[in-house]
């Protein structure tokens, strides 16, 4: 699929990290780019920096998803590209012991239940959503109708302990991604998914830095955290080549996450 201002896409999570690189790169190739998140101040700001627009999207609500498609597509038309960015973390034992009083305390289920919500099943709401406007879309001349990206996590592979409902969420996506593929291919829809290291963005900005470092060293080459940037690169590539098409990438500098 060829990136120009004939195209539009949908970049949720668009806000800020790895989103925000992704929205930039599309926009500087002329892509008309709308952001969904729920940072309506930054969202704006970007959008008018990039001269695309800002939807406020809960991605675990199929009312506000629809009425920001609906948004997005009466100012750019149908979007071709769909890139899911948007999720949340959060960390707790499948059980724990209180350190002190020896209480046994179960994982929070509403916790897991909030994290597939917004990482799992928002990301699949925004797929079947998006697909199906594509749907009504002609197919390009290159074959493409349009291309999904998805962003999963090495933790999908890797769990580190106090991860297992973001494990389970990331995991899930990787999951999907074939399936879906599959499911799209006779409408000429592509699928991918790609599995992130340790980056530097906004979820890791409030690390100490002797924190940050540490983690950048746990990285084979190159020995620190990876940018939005280059994530964006790959969502490209994801795009742009004809015959990528369900795969699930990892984007880590051969990292290999240990239990903790």
């Amino acid at each position: 699929m060829k990136l120009d201002n004939t195209v539009s896409a949908v970049v949720t999570g668009g806000a800020s990290g790895l989103g925000e690189a992704t929205a930039r790169r599309l926009a500087g190739h002329g892509v008309r780019v709308a952001l969904f998140d729920l940072n309506e101040e930054r969202g704006e700001a970007l959008a008018h920096e990039i001269g695309g627009v800002f939807c406020k999207v809960n991605v675990t609500s199929s009312e506000e998803v629809d009425a920001g498609f609906a948004k997005a597509r009466a100012a750019h038309g149908q979007e071709r590209i769909l890139v899911n960015c948007a999720g949340v973390g959060g960390g707790a034992k499948t059980v724990s012991r209180d350190k002190e009083t020896g209480e046994i305390k179960e994982y929070p289920l509403e916790n897991f239940e909030r994290i597939i919500q917004v990482n799992l099943i928002g990301t699949f709401r925004c797929i079947t959503k998006s697909a199906a406007g594509m749907l009504t879309l002609p197919v390009l001349d290159d074959g493409d109708r349009g291309a999904i990206v998805n962003t999963a996590s090495v933790a999908a592979e890797e769990g580190q302990i106090g991860q297992v409902a973001y494990t389970a969420s990331k995991a899930g996506i990787v999951g999907l991604t074939l399936t879906v593929a599959r499911d799209l291919s006779s409408e000429a829809i592509r699928v991918n998914t790609i599995l992130p290291g340790i980056f530097d963005t906004p979820l890791l900005a409030r690390a100490p830095e002797h924190v940050k470092a540490g983690l950048a060293a746990s990285v084979p080459f190159p020995r620190r955290l990876g940018q939005p940037e280059e994530f964006a690169q790959l969502a490209e590539t994801m795009i742009t080549c004809g015959y990528f098409n369900g795969e699930d990438v990892r984007l880590d500098g051969a990292i290999r996450m240990a239990p903790r």
